[in-house]
């Protein structure tokens, strides 16, 4: 399977994920440079963290108009897979691939350090390698990652939720919501569940080394997915 992740001027979580997907998970990637328009015959595309253009307007919404995000907006759209990691999950949203937005953390200050998260489902294309309720690792560095959706919407999203921040045990309890997100919310796919965001880092959990190899499962879901396609 190979994936392309996007680097954009200020990413800079982009050789990370090259790592964890060459090295750990051991599959062909290469990186695609905003202003291209090709995916180069990509399988699975990354949005990573960083801070694309500064990000000094506001989280994602100048990196929405890079020319490849119109490739990789007709990519979803044809049922391609999909990931945005922090920044990149801010991109998403700015691009209208995912629902909701990103507000300032409750308390407006840059959080970096290991939350717990709850997997809510595994019948996902980037979660199907954990356990239903499975409580796992992973960190998290950010400022503006308090996802917010209007409260109409909320209903209809909660099917879509696919990580909820919660303690070690599990529990969904205010303590444990490092930004106060709406409804604890972590992760959520787009409606057909083929485009993820998520906040945490998977790659900056993928062996043990790192502190906690739980987010390799989501590069190994993603991988068992497109086998079985």
């Amino acid at each position: 399977m190979k994936f392309g992740v996007v680097v954009f001027p200020g990413s800079n979580c982009d050789q990370d994920c090259v790592d964890a997907l060459r090295d750990v998970v051991q599959q062909p990637v290469t990186t695609l440079w905003h202003e291209e328009t090709s995916l180069k015959g990509c399988e699975a595309i990354v949005l990573p963290g960083g801070f694309s253009y500064g990000d000094y307007l506001r989280t994602g919404a100048i990196a929405r108009f890079s020319p490849i995000m119109k490739s990789v907006s007709a990519f979803a759209h044809q049922g391609g897979l999909v990931i945005g990691i922090c920044n990149g999950f801010q991109i998403l949203l700015e691009a209208g691939l995912l629902p909701g937005a990103m507000l300032n953390n409750t308390g407006l200050r840059f959080i970096c350090k290991f939350v717990t998260l709850r997997v809510e489902r595994t019948d996902t294309p980037f979660t199907n390698r954990f356990q239903p309720g499975q409580v796992v690792r992973m960190p998290i560095a950010h400022n503006e990652g308090r996802y917010t959706v209007e409260a109409k919407l909320l209903p209809t999203i909660k099917k879509q939720v696919v990580f909820r921040y919660c303690d070690d045990d599990g529990r969904l309890i205010e303590s444990a919501n490092p930004n106060g997100s709406t409804d604890f919310i972590a992760g959520i796919t787009n409606a057909r569940g083929n485009v993820m965001g998520l906040m945490p880092h998977p790659e900056r959990a993928s062996e043990e080394i790192l502190g906690s190899a739980d987010g390799r499962l989501i590069f190994e879901s993603m991988i068992e997915a497109y086998a079985n396609a």
